[in-house]
């Protein structure tokens, strides 16, 4: 029933370990508001909501006069809906995932391959790299949210290594020299900080625990006699031990960026970026990859080797992370995050109070539209019926359609949509 082609979702959502519990989390939250009779538990966690065709999280179809059960069902049969464009450069598939993360404990060490590297670790260890894509991502903070990204200003790296004797020791004498005498020379620092980060990675188990015991001992006490710690990062450090007791990765703190987003706010995680969630709840989304390399603070597969030698090694400020949006030309409602892959891209659209009345332009992509908050009511010549929009509900929209709101709450609209805009 191809008529149809503006319809809501019920999505998949992941209740891994390290995501907000019962209706703390951002998903629960959102889960309920967009199917009332859903029942959240209190003790569980609520990590994440996958908004898309990924087959380990194929979103249901909330429409009865389709055949097709699920959103990846419906593209198989209807590729047209991608738009023209998106279905001959991807090949008949949605391109992207989107998702909303709920988190409460540190996600690990990670980055993600580019296409490359992704069809070569693929090829060789299908059973930890599932796909030979690429996975891009880009995260937008809904509430306060903070993550490690890329490799500190080395300045800020030499720091450390003199005011932090544990990490000193792992990192050698060698390779922290080499470091320090690399300044003001891009090439060399970057070889010296792969030095230093695989020295560190590499280091005997047993050693880095006794350093690391020290470490946390030497802070903890350093704290209870009322001194300041923050030249040992003392919070940070003590909060992920106290997540991943014994874990090489709380050592990361002194390598990598400790970024907060405030909400709005964006990070964009290209190829080879090392990069950690640490707490609070985002809109992510990202290439329809499952391909991690991970190097701590998880109990995961661990693979320091191809993390080691694959990372981009180019150290920049906090605040360089911090990906900007842009007006939308057309519209002042919608703020665009636009990163510099093909696969998606995001926008924010927000609708004052004052404005009842407003049009969801069409795109010449398939798009997956989020509401956050407000309510409205949708029609669109290609829904058939009205879709009654309010947080946490879902829609997906066919390429090149446009949906008309009619905002029935008294407050402002927030609603995230993702499309792929060639």
């Amino acid at each position: 029933m191809e008529e149809v082609r503006v319809f809501p979702l019920t999505c998949a959502v992941q209740n891994y370990a390290w995501g907000k519990i019962g209706l703390d989390s951002e998903v629960a939250k959102l889960v309920v508001g967009g199917d009332p009779v859903a029942v959240i538990e209190e003790g569980k966690p609520y990590a994440e909501l996958w908004m898309g065709a990924h087959p380990k999280g194929d979103a249901q179809i909330k429409d009865n006069r389709i055949a097709q059960t699920t959103l990846g069902q419906w593209i198989a049969h209807f590729p047209a809906c991608l738009g023209s464009k998106v279905k001959d450069t991807f090949q008949g598939q949605l391109p992207f995932l989107f998702k909303v993360l709920s988190v409460n404990t540190a996600l690990s060490i990670q980055a993600h391959p580019n296409r490359d590297l992704a069809a070569r670790l693929h090829a060789q260890f299908p059973e930890h790299y599932p796909d030979n894509n690429h996975k891009p991502e880009m995260a937008i903070a809904l509430t306060r949210f903070q993550g490690l990204c890329g490799f500190r200003p080395v300045e800020e790296i030499l720091g450390f290594l003199k005011c932090v004797p544990e990490f000193h020791a792992l990192v050698g004498n060698e390779a922290a020299e080499e470091l320090r005498c690399s300044v003001g020379d891009a090439v060399r620092t970057s070889q010296a900080l792969k030095k230093c980060f695989t020295r560190l990675m590499n280091c005997e188990k047993k050693v880095f625990v006794d350093q690391l015991n020290m470490l946390v001992k030497r802070v903890t006490d350093e704290g209870a006699a009322g001194k300041e710690t923050s030249s040992s990062n003392g919070d940070l450090l003590l909060r992920l031990h106290s997540q991943y007791p014994g874990d090489i990765g709380c050592f990361s703190i002194y390598f990598l960026n400790y970024v907060v987003l405030e909400p709005g706010q964006a990070m964009f995680l290209g190829a080879n970026e090392p990069h950690a969630y640490l707490y609070g709840d985002c809109i992510e989304c990202m290439a329809c990859s499952d391909n991690t390399v991970r190097a701590g603070l998880t109990p995961k597969y661990i693979d320091v080797n191809t993390l080691c030698e694959m990372l981009s090694y180019s150290p920049a400020s906090a605040s360089s992370k911090i990906f900007p949006s842009v007006q939308d030309a057309a519209d002042p409602c919608v703020s665009l995050y636009d990163p510099p892959v093909p696969d998606f891209t995001v926008m924010r659209i927000q609708i004052p109070a004052s404005v009842k009345q407003y049009t969801v332009a069409p795109v010449d992509s398939a798009s997956i539209l989020l509401v956050i908050e407000g309510e409205a009511t949708a029609t669109s010549a290609a829904a058939l019926s009205d879709v009654s929009l309010r947080q946490g509900t879902v829609l997906f929209v066919s390429a090149n359609e446009c949906v008309s709101l009619h905002v029935t709450s008294p407050t402002r609209m927030t609603m995230f949509r993702a499309c792929c805009l060639l």
